[in-house]
């Protein structure tokens, strides 16, 4: 296979009811990806696009196809990929392939959600069709209801005070807050206290508002090249997709036997270490999926950066902030930056990526030497996609 290039990125703001459509947010992203990588429209080959509820929110498909006609990509495949909020990391996925097996040498990858013009109610219940709609939703599950029964069963599982869990967990939502007010592209705009979480609005015991991510709209971008590309059209400082994984589960009840694990989750990570020759203690950066406080405990540990149990004890020493063992989600993860589901792999992938080039600096969000980072996007009840970048094409 051919190493393969992020060569340019864009990012629309993540916002609550944006005025723009989707196919309009997509444009933006897309053109500001393309003007970065010093290339024009006519240059992309091929484009992949992650979107979820585009057809119910706006009632618009194949947002993908308008959104590149109206850029001037004319006439090139452009597919949408949906597999809930993993569909941009999927996307990233799909594009990378091809690229590396030598089909196609520049291709746009995207990511798109509109989500918050249907209003709590709508969106919640479009949200729940990444559920089994017949034994999940039927019996009136929704995503805040399993992380609530996760987060039971993690402290269960653990011996955990859940009085201590939901403090542990408060501190999550209180640095993704400090890093989101960092990120010109974040959605919340607020620092907030242990204090605060702990007492904001119950929405599922025991998730309170604090807990949990909002709805948003929003689009990020990127191009990847192959590198023999990359190295004729831009002098910047390279950064590869060195690593891909992707596993799958059923229904929640099925995966029974590993709660609150997400054995996807882990067989995805294996993958990509193993593509790269990397373990977890050489991951530099991480943007993981923190839909709910608990699941970034989960996901930590199911990436194997800390020990299962003791993702909370790693959050109270600091060890998931920068300087850190491994600074997590210091764009301001889904609970800050926001969650417009198409859109969040591309964007995790923006901000890895700028991590590693060293752009982060005038946010005072750089991490010092990082040269390796990793994404982690989980969709519905189980589908988990995992990438990890690198600046030297490992």
């Amino acid at each position: 296979m051919r190493k393969v290039v992020i060569l340019g990125l864009g990012h629309t703001k993540f916002c609550f009811n944006s005025p723009k459509t989707g196919v309009e947010m997509l444009a933006e992203a897309s053109v500001e990806a393309i003007l970065d990588s010093n290339l024009n429209p006519r240059d992309i080959q091929s484009a992949y696009i992650g979107n979820v509820l585009g057809t119910f929110c706006e009632g618009q498909a194949t947002v993908s196809q308008f959104a590149c006609d109206d850029i001037g990509c004319l006439n090139i495949p452009a597919i949408r990929y949906e597999g809930a909020c993993a569909s941009g990391s999927i996307a990233v996925r799909e594009a990378f392939m091809w690229v590396a097996s030598g089909f196609y040498d520049v291709v746009l990858v995207g990511g798109v959600e509109k989500a918050t013009a249907m209003g709590t109610s709508l969106a919640t219940r479009t949200f729940c069709m990444g559920t089994d709609s017949k034994y999940e939703f039927g019996t009136g599950l929704t995503f805040p209801g399993f992380f609530a029964l996760l987060t039971r069963l993690y402290a269960t599982q653990y011996n955990l005070p859940l009085s201590r869990l939901k403090e542990q967990m408060a501190l999550v939502s209180v640095q993704s807050h400090k890093y989101g007010m960092k990120n010109p592209h974040g959605q919340i705009k607020q620092e907030i206290s242990v204090d605060e979480v702990l007492k904001s609005m119950p929405v599922c015991t025991p998730l309170n508002l604090h807990d949990c991510c909002p709805f948003s709209d929003g689009a990020a971008a990127a191009v990847l090249c192959s590198e023999e590309a990359a190295r004729k059209i831009s002098s910047k400082k390279p950064v590869y997709i060195s690593g891909i994984g992707l596993a799958t589960s059923g229904k929640m009840s099925s995966q029974y036997k590993y709660l609150p694990r997400l054995r996807a989750r882990e067989l995805a990570a294996q993958q990509s270490y193993q593509m790269t020759g990397f373990k977890p203690e050489d991951v530099d950066v991480c943007e993981l999926h923190d839909c709910f406080s608990i699941a970034s405990f989960i996901a930590a540990e199911g990436l194997g950066f800390f020990e299962p149990g003791k993702a909370g004890e790693a959050w109270e020493k600091g060890d998931a902030d920068i300087g850190g063992k491994i600074p997590i989600n210091i764009s301001g993860g889904l609970k800050a930056k926001g969650h417009p589901i198409g859109a969040t792999g591309v964007s995790q992938l923006y901000h890895i990526t700028k991590q590693l080039r060293g752009e982060m600096e005038e946010n005072g969000v750089q991490v010092d030497g990082a040269r390796v980072g990793m994404i982690d996007t989980l969709g519905g009840d189980g589908c988990i996609c995992n990438l990890i970048l690198t600046t030297d094409g490992i």
